[in-house]
């Protein structure tokens, strides 16, 4: 069975930083493309990043230069360092896990966290 469990939200002030991690287990033998997303309240989830199973990583813009993504494959772990946040970075923070398809192995599956809680006060 598969899950993801998020850490690492909080509060802090405005020009603080945080770093969430999600921990994957399950099918870790699947290779994952993980992301982070983020909804704040009255608002739709919106992506934040994501790093491909590759390395690969990307950022909406409003967190580039601010936030990086990370994985740590032999933890099945995959991390987000928020620096010079600000109280429009306030929302709940999800990890998203798509499991790639792999001829006899493994199925494409999509995988959500159960979200943490980041507050940034001006």
């Amino acid at each position: 069975q598969v899950h993801l469990v998020e850490s690492g939200g909080g509060s802090v002030q405005a020009g603080g930083s945080l770093r969430l991690s999600c921990a994957a287990s399950g099918l870790t033998y699947c290779s994952s493309d993980m992301s982070w997303y983020r909804q704040a309240p009255g608002k739709e989830r919106e992506f934040v990043s994501g790093i491909d199973s590759d390395g690969s990583s990307r950022y909406t813009d409003s967190v580039k230069g601010r936030f990086t993504i990370s994985r740590d494959n032999a933890k099945n772990t995959v991390y987000l360092q928020m620096n010079s946040l600000t109280p429009e970075d306030t929302a709940m923070y999800y990890c998203k896990r798509r499991i790639r398809y792999r001829f006899g192995y493994c199925t494409e599956t999509f995988h959500w966290g159960q979200g943490t809680q980041v507050t940034v006060s001006s």
